[in-house]
């Protein structure tokens, strides 16, 4: 099968990300953070951030500081030739524990286009699949992808994130497109060191992945087989339709045999069997600049309440090795959620923008309350940010140490 992948790819070729069939979708997200558009090869910008926090605890105060730089280079050097480097180094300075920078290489690889139709890809790519916002099943190559958290906004975590080495290709055709990649296994384990390449946390196994897009009428499905060593074939699905001018409706949907979460925790026997993860929604535009979006999300991988309920009551460490496994593989340690986000663009004063969002978990109600005042320059962007977690002890939200964050945050684009 991999010799399959590994000829369709070299065959055929990924499109620019926009020409996907869920482009449209995934967007949404994008527009979370505006940002000036890439002037020549380069796009380059600085941050710095300084957060208070409040933790829960012991019932305490401490703040923190981090300066980022992140860069971007996409240049055509030859006539069908493409290099794109993308890099970010996240500097973070706690008050109490050591210093560390980290360093995430976004991607860096070359991309051939021998014809309009065609394009093949080589080296490290941030694949995103998937047209939810809150939570993507069919984001396959999302697990373990995260070194650094900056920001708890979905296109944040999308973005700032180890892209993975592989092959890719893909063929287009009038109102379609087929692509394939192939990821082999380039490292053993996760790294911890500042600079690692981390090929370890992005490609632990040799991994493949085939899409076929449509366009039909106002729907755009895509259809998704992905599988890998050491596991089964995965069913993907996305749909985007517009049910009128200001709404967009989308469904998400992964299947097949895997083990439960609890059981990749090593805290349950293995329990292989057919399991569904799926996320739906609503983003409604108003005349105003006011984005609405609604969320409903399934884990079949996580816990219900009874199960979620005793591991709460159980061994610490068997709880703590749940948490840290659901949020390395970015999936909901309990079954049901919900997701809201709003977004208004150019409120009260041109430029200034304010963004809202709750997770809400549907088994315990706990609840993670996020909110941001964004004010664009031509060069550069302030925010105000503000989180509250909260929730019984033990919960999803009501567990995470910090009960109340504050962060103020200057980029500065060159």
């Amino acid at each position: 099968m991999h010799a399959a992948v590994l000829a369709l790819a070299l065959a055929a070729a990924p499109a620019a990300f926009a020409q996907d069939p869920d482009a449209a979708a995934l967007d949404l997200a994008d527009k979370t953070q505006a940002k000036p558009q890439q002037s020549g090869d380069w796009r380059v910008f600085a941050e710095g951030a300084a957060r208070a926090v409040r933790l829960r605890n012991p019932d305490a105060s401490t703040h923190d500081a981090r300066y980022s730089v992140d860069v971007r280079f996409d240049k055509v050097f030859s006539p069908g030739w493409r290099a794109v480097l993308a890099d970010r180094l996240d500097a973070q300075r706690p008050q109490a524990g050591d210093d560390r920078d980290v360093n995430t290489l976004k991607e860096a690889y070359l991309s051939w286009q021998p014809a309009p139709e065609r394009i093949a890809d080589l080296g490290r790519v941030n694949v995103r699949n998937g047209v939810a916002m809150g939570y993507n099943p069919t984001d396959y190559f999302r697990a373990g992808a995260v070194r650094s958290i900056v920001s708890l906004d979905p296109a944040s975590l999308r973005e700032n994130r180890l892209g993975t080495g592989l092959v890719r290709g893909q063929a287009l055709w009038e109102g379609g497109s087929l692509s394939a990649l192939y990821a082999p296994k380039l490292g053993d384990a996760p790294s911890s060191a500042d600079f690692s390449a981390d090929f370890g946390a992005s490609n632990p196994r040799d991994r493949w992945l085939l899409a076929l897009g449509r366009k039909l009428g106002g729907l755009s499905p895509q259809f998704l087989l992905q599988g890998g060593e050491g596991q089964s074939a995965q069913l993907g699905f996305n749909l985007t339709g517009l049910p009128n001018d200001a709404t967009v409706a989308y469904l998400e949907w992964s299947g097949g045999r895997s083990a439960s979460l609890a059981a990749q925790a090593g805290i349950a026997p293995p329990d292989e069997e057919f399991r569904s993860r799926a996320a739906g929604g609503v983003t409604y535009t108003t005349p105003q600049n006011l984005s609405l979006t609604a969320e409903i999300q399934y884990n079949g991988a996580g816990l219900d309440r009874a199960g979620w309920d005793a591991l709460r009551r159980g061994s610490p460490a068997a709880y703590g090795a749940y948490r840290q496994l659901a949020a390395s593989l970015q999936d909901p340690p309990t079954r049901y959620n919900l997701f809201f986000y709003a977004l208004w663009q150019d409120v009260l004063a041109k430029h200034l923008d304010l963004a809202a969002m709750v997770r809400y978990d549907g088994i315990d109600r706990s609840r993670l309350q996020w909110l941001e005042a964004r004010y664009h320059w031509p060069k550069a962007d302030a925010a105000l940010q503000a989180q509250v977690n909260s929730g019984e002890p033990g919960s999803d939200y009501g567990a995470l140490p910090e009960r109340r964050v504050v962060q103020a945050l200057l980029r500065y684009y060159f």
